[in-house]
C-alpha cells in the first residue's frame, strides 16, 4: 500500500471516529497524531492532515453536494464509513489538484471493498463519478 493510500486510510479513521463520537474532527486528528507518535515515534503523514483539514474546511459544501447527487439516500442514512469515504474523495476531486480523478475513485472503491458493505463500492463509485462529471459546473467558493 502506497503512502497516500495509507494517509487516506488514516484520514478515514479520524473522520469515522469523529462522526461516530459526534465530536470535532480536528480534535480527533490531534488525538490520533499524539497516539501515533507515542506508539511508534512516527509522525502522521502530511497528506492525512491535509485531507482531514480539507474535509473540515469544506464539510458543509461537501455534504450539500453528496446530498444533492445521492439519489434516494440522505447522509444520515448512509453507513458512517461510506459517508466519510465520500467526504474524503469529494474533497480530493473538487479541491485537490494533486491526484487525478480516476485515482480518487479507484482509491475510494478500494477502501469501500476492504472496509464496508458489499453494495458500498458500486454506490460510492457511482456517486463520485457523478460529482466528477459535474465538477466543471460547480461553484466551489465557500
Amino acid at each position: 500500500m502506497g503512502a497516500r493510500s495509507k494517509a487516506r486510510k488514516r484520514a478515514l479513521d479520524v473522520l469515522y471516529e469523529a462522526d461516530i463520537r459526534e465530536c470535532d474532527m480536528t480534535t480527533v486528528a490531534q488525538e490520533h497524531g499524539a497516539r501515533r507518535r507515542s506508539d511508534d515515534g512516527a509522525a502522521v503523514h502530511p497528506y492525512t492532515d491535509e485531507l482531514v483539514l480539507g474535509v473540515f474546511q469544506h464539510q458543509e459544501r461537501i455534504d450539500e453536494l453528496l446530498s444533492t447527487y445521492s439519489h434516494g439516500w440522505t447522509l444520515s442514512r448512509m453507513p458512517a464509513l461510506d459517508r466519510n469515504i465520500l467526504r474524503i474523495s469529494t474533497f480530493e476531486l473538487l479541491w485537490g489538484d494533486e491526484v487525478p480523478g480516476a485515482v480518487v475513485l479507484a482509491e475510494a472503491v478500494t477502501l469501500a471493498k476492504e472496509l464496508s458493505t458489499d453494495e458500498s463500492p458500486a454506490f460510492i463509485n457511482g456517486l463520485l463519478a457523478r460529482i466528477k462529471d459535474v465538477r466543471p459546473t460547480l461553484d466551489l467558493t465557500d
